[in-house]
This record gives C-alpha cells, structure tokens and sequence, in this order.
C-alpha cells in the first residue's frame, strides 16, 4: 500500500511527473492548475516547502512502492484549531479506495500531530466520487459554494472523536 509522507525536497520530480500525467484526469473534475504552474513547478515546489516549515500549511504526497506519487493529500489554511483540507489521487490508482483511507488517515493526522480539531472541504457538484470519499471519511455537508464558476458543496468534520485515540493505522489497515 502507498505510504502518506509529509512533502519532501525529493519528492518534486516524482510529484511534477504526477501532475503532468493526470492533469486532463484532474481538469474534467476540478479547476486546472494552468500553464503557469507547470513553467514555475521548482519555484511553487520551493514556496509550499517553506509554507509547510511555518505550520500554516501541511502537504502530503501518497507514495507507491516504486516512489512513485499515487496521490497528494494538504491541509492549507491552519488557524484557530482548523484547515481546509485538498486532496487528489492518480487516474491509475483511483477506485480503489485510496482516496479514502488517505483522508481517514490525514484526519487522524491532523487530530494527534498538527492538533486540530475541525476539517473543511469543498468540492463541485459533479465530482461524485470526491463526494463519497468525504462522506465515507466523516465529512458532512454544512452549505453551497462556487469553485472556480462551478457549484459546489462545502463539508465539515469534527476531529474532536480521534483526539483520544491512540497511534495510526496504515493505509492498509483502514
């Protein structure tokens, strides 16, 4: 099963060769990240590093045994005991409940490591899949939103649940 690590210098090659890869998968569900992104990729690579060092941000790549990224899981926003949580898993590596079990595990993450207390998430109307992963992980609707012009559904999880539990399981095990 992939392993979730907290992002990593090394990880650029293996994460921009992610993105190349699945951007077409990636824009017929959610915004594309544009041109730019990929002409800058060292530079915003750098910036989210050094985002992570301050702990406004949490980013995490989904590795396969190859050390291959499978998949990117982020807390961004952190304040007041909260963040927003993103996430996104490669076309080849989608359907089998990867989704999922990341952002069970990010959730217990955030709880015991990074302290927080409350998920936010957002996600558009037609993605039924992200839906159902964040249904799955806890997640329950709290309103409406637009996300790049396109309608969307926002979601709250309470953490409050995982503060007293103890250890992780991996991926595997959830």
């Amino acid at each position: 099963m992939p392993e979730m690590q907290l992002l990593r210098p090394d990880h650029a090659p293996p994460l921009l060769a992610f993105e190349r890869e699945n951007r077409a998968y990636f824009a017929a569900s959610i915004p594309d990240r544009g041109d730019d992104y990929f002409i800058r990729f060292d530079e915003r690579h750098r910036a989210l590093l050094a985002e992570q060092e301050t702990g406004d941000c949490f980013f995490h790549v989904l590795v396969g045994a190859g050390g291959e990224v499978l998949g990117r899981v982020n807390l961004v926003d952190v304040a007041d005991g909260g963040a927003d949580l993103g996430y996104r898993i490669a076309e080849r590596a989608a359907g089998r409940g990867l989704a999922t079990r990341a952002v069970r595990e990010l959730c217990g993450l955030a709880a015991r490591d990074y302290g927080l207390s409350v998920l936010r998430a957002a996600t558009t109307l037609d993605n039924a899949a992200s839906q159902a992963v964040l249904a799955r992980s806890g997640f329950a609707v709290v309103g409406e939103t637009q996300l790049s012009g396109r309608p969307g559904l926002t979601y709250l999880r309470s953490l409050r649940d995982l503060h007293d539990l103890h250890g992780l399981h991996d991926l595997g095990d959830a």
